[in-house]
């Protein structure tokens, strides 16, 4: 019989490897850790509290509260999707949640909004608008490129999208000296 526990704001490999140095260090067996979630081999003999001091002085959160499992589960997800749309994904967000977390779009959306004060299709354009500032940062595609990258129609829609959420234009962007950047975690 498998457990698992819910870890909050795991947004990439490196949070990945993070969180399973931590575990490691502690000498908490477990089988696998995926993004936002633990999977150990059978009930914790260890000590949770000590776990949950360890990973929040890492910037980490363990989480109980069933709709925020959800939320992070649906946040998880959305960070694949976009990066699912840089291989030419042709999906539809909501058809993918759906999906992948096998519930219905409407209450995933409604839940997310609720807990996040924000909908899931503007979460999605955050962390699209997040990759395209990283794209412009490695200067290895043009725009027109980019814009086929993250799944937008064209480049014309990608830079009315990227000026309406960040206020300037993607050459301006490209100009500054210290580029504006969010961690993904920090995106609601």
């Amino acid at each position: 019989m498998t457990t698992k526990f819910h870890v909050k704001n795991m947004v990439c490999d490196r949070c990945k490897m993070i969180v399973s140095q931590s575990l490691q260090e502690l000498g908490v067996s477990f089988l696998d850790v995926d993004l936002g979630v633990v999977t150990l081999a059978s009930e914790p003999s260890w000590d949770l509290g000590r776990v949950r001091t360890v990973l929040e002085s890492k910037g980490f959160e363990l989480i109980t509260d069933k709709e925020e499992i959800i939320v992070e589960r649906i946040k998880s997800e959305l960070l694949s999707f976009v990066d699912a749309q840089m291989k030419d994904n042709e999906e539809n967000v909501s058809v993918y949640l759906s999906k992948r977390l096998n519930r219905d779009y409407s209450f995933l959306s409604k839940l997310f909004s609720k807990k996040k004060g924000v909908s899931i299709e503007k979460y999605v354009i955050g962390l699209r608008i997040e990759k395209v500032k990283e794209l412009i940062q490695m200067n290895v595609l043009s725009f027109s490129e980019m814009a086929y990258t993250m799944g937008y129609k064209s480049s014309s829609h990608l830079a009315r999208q990227f000026k309406a959420v960040t206020g300037l234009s993607m050459t301006e962007y490209k100009g500054l000296r210290k580029p504006d950047r969010k961690p993904l975690d920090q995106i609601i």
